[in-house]
């Protein structure tokens, strides 16, 4: 395969599925099941390519995931955010390290915020009414690219 490994096959796949559900999310507020649960397939493939050892390491990648598809879940329970949204930030928490992921998590959240703002704004400007449905789905997509950015262009160098 020349140039092409493994572990940028694995970022390239990821990084797919992230555009078309954040795409899917911004046109009809859903994400179809099968991109998470292809999301959180490939992690372990991800781990392996990488070397990850068992204990601690894909011990602590399970444990941080888990605690933050149970804190978005809770976040769902609470009608703040869609199933879809709650399943693609818990499939993509299997992907990094807690320091990675917590960077990811700011930048979703401010991406998620200015993204509200804008509906707010164009909800305003053409007067409607009514909940705003904020299709999170594109600030998890936008924040997950620009996380594995560096594993891709590290790969290059």
């Amino acid at each position: 395969m020349g140039w092409v490994s493994f572990p940028v096959i694995l970022l390239a796949a990821l990084a797919v599925l992230l555009v078309s559900a954040g795409i899917e999310d911004a046109r009809v507020r859903e994400i179809a099941n099968w991109k998470n649960a292809a999301i959180a397939l490939m992690a372990p493939f991800w781990w392996w390519a990488n070397g990850v050892s068992l204990w601690p390491g894909v011990a602590l990648l399970l444990g941080v995931a888990l605690l933050v598809f149970a804190l978005f879940a809770a976040a769902f329970h609470f009608g703040w955010m869609g199933g879809g949204d709650v399943k693609l930030i818990g499939a993509l928490a299997l992907w990094f390290p807690p320091l990675s992921l917590v960077n990811l998590l700011v930048v979703m959240s401010l991406l998620g915020g200015a993204l509200t703002l804008l509906l707010v704004i164009e909800r305003a400007v053409r007067r409607k009414t009514g909940a705003i449905e904020i299709p999170y789905g594109v600030a998890i997509a936008i924040a997950g690219l620009l996380a594995i950015r560096e594993p891709i262009f590290n790969t290059f160098s």
